[in-house]
C-alpha cells in the first residue's frame, strides 16, 4: 500500500509539472531532466508540507490553509535552483512564478485525488475477471 501511495504521489507530481509546462510559456522542463525533476519535487513536497505546517501552526496559524501551495512554491524554487533538474522559469517571470505554483498545486491535488480511484477501479475489475 505504501508503494502504491508513493507511486500515486510521484505520478501526481509529474502530471502537475507537465501541466505547468504545457500551460505557461515561461515554465520549461528539459525532458532529459524530467524524471529527476519529478523525483526531487515529489520528495521535497513530502518533506516540506509537514515541516511548513509545523512552522505555520507555531508562528502563523492563519497560513495553515495554504500549506499545500506554500510547500509547492518552496519545492519549485528548490527544483529550479538545481541545474540538473531541467526545470527553468523565464519570461514572463512574475506571472509564471505566480501561476506555476497554483497550477502545479491544483493539478497535483486533483491527480492525488483521482489516481487512487483509477487504481482501485482497475483492481476491482481484475478481481471480478478472476472469479
Amino acid at each position: 500500500m505504501f508503494l502504491i501511495r508513493a507511486l500515486i504521489f510521484v505520478l501526481s507530481a509529474a502530471v502537475g509539472l507537465i501541466a505547468a509546462d504545457l500551460l505557461l510559456p515561461g515554465f520549461r522542463i528539459d525532458w532529459w531532466g524530467f524524471v529527476l525533476a519529478v523525483l526531487i519535487f515529489a520528495v521535497l513536497q513530502s518533506l516540506l508540507s509537514p515541516w511548513i505546517a509545523t512552522v505555520a501552526k507555531r508562528n502563523a496559524p492563519a497560513l495553515l490553509g495554504g500549506i499545500g501551495i506554500i510547500s509547492t512554491l518552496v519545492a519549485l524554487v528548490i527544483v529550479v535552483v538545481i541545474p540538473a533538474s531541467g526545470v527553468s522559469i523565464g519570461e514572463p517571470f512574475v506571472l509564471t512564478w505566480i501561476l506555476a505554483p497554483v497550477i502545479v498545486w491544483l493539478v497535483t491535488a486533483l491527480a492525488t485525488w483521482l489516481l487512487p480511484m483509477i487504481f482501485i477501479k482497475n483492481k476491482v475489475e481484475e478481481r471480478r475477471s478472476e472469479k
